[in-house]
């Protein structure tokens, strides 16, 4: 499917409690958690916006803060593929006019899945057509399925299309799918599903220093815990004042020193500033190695060279 170009309007974000300005009337909204927002949510997506262009009308997603899951397990820590600010840049990339984020909390779990329709997609946004994934449930107990939701456009007047799952090689492309491969350390069969490389944003943080001792002086940063990411030694990219610059990353326990919490560690190549207290994103492109503990300080260096001159060959 060919979809339309990216919007010429700046990308809106609405939130609970704020109406629709008079630019996003009657909506097309594909509809889903989007976590990711890998090739599976943009065939949503961009079947919502092909049809809104059709139409003459804007084009929105419609998600969920918290994660639901998140919500209705929270001893379960989820891994977000995306959280909420990455997740509502990569929608802005798709050529959606908005987002309308709906928190996910106590009154919107309880309201069952016609209060839903005709409350939110219905009484708030006055949609055109609703856009969802085969999967796509919604309301009090799921009871809102994709069936439902035709009824209802059906009695409420407004369409409804229902998009297929994308296949990978005969595999389905799915959140959970992506979050096991990146634990697996397959960044690349992950970069495949989402339609670019997985990516993190955090904080340069202090660290110990001890990459400068050894020549390879890094960025550290504290990743959500709840990342699931596989220990070991990638090859990265990080954006740096709208530059991409290459490089190599640890993440993991850091076994020849101190075993402690895991942390990322990424050495730029060719590089050379402060970095502390600045969010930066690294892309993950290739896997290189798990992480090892080594008997000596000598074996760990000669190992960096080599992870490095690795990178620099598969980010070439």
């Amino acid at each position: 499917m060919t979809h339309a170009a990216a919007s010429p309007h700046p990308f809106i974000v609405l939130r609970d409690g704020q109406a629709l300005p008079p630019g996003l009337a009657a909506p097309v909204v594909a509809i889903g958690n989007f976590d990711g927002v890998h090739r599976g949510h943009r065939a949503v997506i961009g079947t919502a916006v092909d049809q809104a262009r059709s139409l003459g009308r804007p084009a929105l997603a419609v998600t969920f803060e918290p994660h639901p899951r998140a919500f209705f397990r929270p001893e379960e820590p989820i891994f977000r593929l995306t959280p909420e600010p990455m997740k509502l840049k990569r929608l802005a990339e798709t050529g959606l006019d908005g987002a309308v984020v709906l928190t996910f909390d106590a009154g919107l779990a309880a309201k069952d899945a016609e209060s839903f329709v005709a409350d939110i997609l219905v009484g708030r946004l006055d949609v055109s057509m609703v856009v969802a994934g085969y999967d796509f449930h919604f309301g009090k107990g799921r009871g809102g399925s994709p069936i439902f939701l035709r009824e209802a456009g059906r009695r409420h007047g407004f369409a409804v299309e229902i998009v297929a799952p994308l296949l990978d090689e005969g595999a389905q492309v799915s959140s959970s799918v992506i979050r096991a491969a990146l634990a697996q350390g397959r960044v690349e069969q992950a970069a495949h599903m989402l339609g670019a490389p997985w990516e993190v944003e955090a904080e340069v943080i202090h660290g110990d220093k001890r990459g400068r001792e050894l020549g390879y002086p890094t960025a550290n940063m504290r990743l959500d815990p709840a990342v699931t990411l596989a220990h070991g030694i990638y090859a990265v990219t990080v954006e740096i004042d709208g530059v991409r610059h290459k490089g190599v990353a640890s993440f993991g326990r850091r076994p020849t020193f101190d075993d402690g919490a895991p942390r990322l560690e990424t050495f730029i190549f060719d590089f050379r500033g402060d970095l502390y207290g600045r969010v930066l994103p690294v892309a993950f492109h290739a896997y290189l190695r798990p992480e090892l503990k080594f008997d000596s300080i000598d074996a760990l260096i000669a190992q960096m060279n080599e992870d490095s001159a690795r990178a620099r060959a598969a980010l070439d």
